[in-house]
């Protein structure tokens, strides 16, 4: 069955029960594990290696990943060892049981260089309260105040808490690099803009793409600015990325994603994830012009859905993602508010010279 996702084709109605697998192709499983939050799953894939597993990506770090682990490795996974972890990036769902997979069975640890560094730090990098820099960070995109107040006095999200911690020793993955696992040949191509350095691997038979979160089927990718660089321009690397990896993309790759279904027709929704940030930057900047706003009063206009509870954190950097490129292109800036939040307004800009009139014969 090719089950329609819009104008993308899936050949899957659902996805593998927790604590089982599907094959989605000669050698490769699709796996599914629990997530504790909105987008509720996370899709790890195991590539069968004859003596053993590669595995791509690899869920949070939590007792009841662990548990369902060990029934995989135990059930479709048949006994046999992990030998290999490839984690496309950083993000805790993705990478957050590699330094598990390293020190309780012995695998080696492949991805990015970006991935493993942040990773890390961030593993040691444990707050019991919000540091300075991030209630700057937070005042500064306009948090709603009795959400900034009532996380200004609770303990953060730490990676620590759900990232097992990471033994020293990775393999790096590079643009161009090649890699074999699951009886297949694989490039390397690097995303920017959901996470930095996010590896996506491409069968050079052109029948299969494991995408992470940088291609997702029905889903965007959140495109977020943190305290960390508060001043970053991630949409820019975004669309970028998307730009470049079209020339890779063909209609009939199965895309194995981080989220959701596997999909068919990577080109079209390249195209889409392109212009769904074209088509809202000019509104963003209309927006602007209209009077000066803070970041959550543009809510409305880049979700055009009412922003509650748990997404509320991730809208907040998203939008601030959207003025800071806006900033970066020369289209908005900024002016303090005495209470410190910034207030964006749209900025002139030149209109291209009128061309030049033809010459008669």
């Amino acid at each position: 069955m090719n089950k329609p996702l819009g104008p993308l084709r899936t050949p899957f109605d659902t996805p593998p029960a927790p604590g089982t697998a599907t094959e989605v192709a000669p050698g490769i499983l699709w796996i599914r594990l629990p997530l504790p939050m909105v987008l509720d799953h996370v899709n790890v894939f195991a590539l069968d290696d004859g003596d053993g597993w590669t595995l791509v990506d690899t869920g949070m770090f939590s007792r009841r990943s662990r548990a369902l682990w060990e029934d995989i490795l135990a059930g479709p996974l048949v006994g046999k060892p992990v030998r290999r972890v490839i984690v496309t990036h950083h993000h805790p769902d993705h990478i957050g049981c590699a330094g598990w997979f390293q020190s309780a069975h012995g695998a080696e640890l492949l991805t990015t260089r970006t991935a493993w560094l942040m990773a890390r730090m961030l593993t040691f990098d444990e707050q019991a309260l919000p540091a300075p820099e991030t209630l700057a960070f937070w005042t500064r995109a306009g948090m709603d105040p009795e959400i900034l107040a009532q996380r200004a006095a609770e303990r953060p999200f730490n990676f620590a808490d759900i990232v097992a911690p990471m033994p020293l020793g990775f393999t790096r993955l590079q643009e161009g690099d090649r890699i074999h696992a699951g009886g297949r040949d694989w490039d390397i191509h690097i995303g920017h803009g959901h996470a930095p350095e996010h590896a996506t691997l491409w069968s050079t038979d052109g029948a299969l793409v494991l995408g992470g979160d940088q291609l997702l089927s029905t889903i965007s990718p959140n495109i977020g600015v943190y305290a960390t660089e508060p001043e970053a321009d991630p949409l820019s690397e975004w669309l970028e990325s998307c730009t470049r990896l079209q020339a890779y993309a063909t209609e009939d790759q199965l895309v194995l994603p981080g989220h959701k279904l596997p999909f068919t027709g990577l080109p079209i929704r390249l195209r889409q994830l392109i212009e769904n940030h074209h088509n809202a930057l000019p509104r963003l900047r209309a927006f602007l012009a209209e009077k000066p706003r803070s970041a959550p009063d543009c809510f409305p206009l880049l979700f055009k859905r009412k922003i509650t509870g748990d997404t509320y954190g991730l809208a907040l950097v998203e939008a601030v993602a959207h003025l800071n490129h806006l900033r970066a292109t020369g289209q908005a800036d900024f002016t303090l508010r005495a209470d410190g939040v910034r207030l964006w307004h749209a900025v002139a800009t030149e209109a291209p010279a009128a061309p030049a009139p033809a010459q008669a014969p």
